[in-house]
């Protein structure tokens, strides 16, 4: 399925959708195969996003459930192969694994000193920390030409 195929494909079911969560899983693969249409890529490259997208070509019961999945398997390959991220990707990772890692920092405050406060100050730490790393990493990825 071409890009093109595809673009049009997930217009089609936008208009025939009124679910709003349905809405944005087809707005967001809209979103990811106009911003490809407007990248430089080899003939190799463009069959290799075409094979990928083929998995599109069938229609389940549960539309939702099975375009949700495959967008999510599409991010990865435009990830793992063109080194593609959405925007805010590293952002909201980082926050989440500072969060994570707050907690657990907070609760050795906790033990070791014996104060009630040590996991919402790790959990405010990790989530700023977090932050700020992954803004960081979005913006040398947005200035290596790698957000979607």
């Amino acid at each position: 399925m071409t890009l093109k195929n595809a673009l049009n494909l997930f217009e089609s079911l936008k208009s025939e959708t009124t679910d709003k969560s349905e809405t944005k899983v087809y707005e967001k693969f809209i979103y990811d195969l106009t911003a490809l249409q407007h990248r430089e890529f080899s003939n190799d490259e463009i069959q290799a996003l075409e094979m990928e997208l083929d998995h599109l070509n069938s229609h389940p019961d549960n539309r939702k459930k099975f375009f949700k999945k495959e967008l999510s398997k599409f991010e990865t390959y435009l990830k793992d192969t063109f080194s593609l991220t959405s925007k805010g990707y590293y952002t909201n990772l980082s926050v989440s694994l500072g969060m994570l890692f707050g907690v657990v920092f907070g609760v050795l405050i906790d033990e070791r000193f014996e104060k009630s406060l040590g996991i919402s100050f790790g959990i405010c730490m990790g989530l700023f920390i977090g932050a700020y790393i992954g803004r960081r990493r979005d913006a040398q990825a947005k200035a290596a030409g790698n957000i979607l």
